[in-house]
């Protein structure tokens, strides 16, 4: 199956909070960084299923993707994989559960 992966503006969001927070210290690696994100999240829609089900969530649709120390949720849909967010590993992901209801 082909699919098209979407970003939630939250998760766009998410993306700039990074790249803003690694810059202060060096534009080089925000640079790398969320290069590497990018990356991955491409790289997603062509194997959905090789990421992790998130465990906080224990649903097979909810997967993610490590990078560095943050990670990537998306969520596996019909024709496309939404982006959910991409957050620091030691974050909670209780503010998450609600972008995934939109």
């Amino acid at each position: 199956m082909i699919y098209k992966v979407v970003w939630s503006p939250e998760a766009i969001e998410d993306i700039e909070s990074i790249s803003d927070y690694i810059a202060r210290d060096s534009e080089f690696y925000a640079r790398a960084v969320v290069t590497k994100i990018l990356d991955v999240a491409r790289s997603v829609k062509d194997f959905p299923f090789i990421g992790r089900v998130v465990p906080e969530f224990g649903q097979e649709e909810i997967r993610e993707r490590f990078v560095y120390s943050y990670r990537l949720i998306y969520k596996i849909e019909e024709q496309k994989i939404l982006i959910v967010a991409a957050i620091h590993g030691k974050r909670l992901l209780e503010n998450i559960s609600k972008r995934l209801d939109d």
